[in-house]
C-alpha cells in the first residue's frame, strides 16, 4: 500500500487574492441590500438555498397541496354552477 499523503496548501498569490476578493462582492452587495431594507426578498433566496433537499421537497409538496386545493375548490365551484344550469336550464 502506498502512504496517503496530504497536497500542500495552495499558495495565496495576487490571483487568488483577487478572486476571493470577487467572490466577496456578492456577499456584500447582500448585507447592502440587507441594510436597505430591500434585502427581504433575497434574504429568503438565501435562506431558500441553505434548505437541505428533504425540506425542499417537503416544502414542494406543501405548495402542491395548496395548488390542488385551490383548483379543487374552483373546480367545485363551476360544477356547481353548471349543475345549476342543468336543473334551471337557465
Amino acid at each position: 500500500h502506498a502512504a496517503f499523503e496530504v497536497p500542500p496548501p495552495p499558495r495565496v498569490t495576487e490571483a487568488t487574492a483577487r478572486c476571493a476578493s470577487a467572490t466577496m462582492a456578492p456577499r456584500s452587495a447582500l448585507v447592502v441590500l440587507l441594510a436597505a431594507g430591500l434585502g427581504g426578498a433575497a434574504h429568503a433566496v438565501e435562506m431558500r438555498s441553505h434548505l437541505n433537499p428533504v425540506r425542499k421537497v417537503v416544502n414542494m409538496l406543501q405548495a402542491m397541496q395548496k395548488k390542488v386545493e385551490a383548483e379543487g375548490e374552483k373546480e367545485k365551484e363551476l360544477y356547481d354552477q353548471f349543475m345549476c344550469w342543468c336543473k334551471t336550464g337557465s
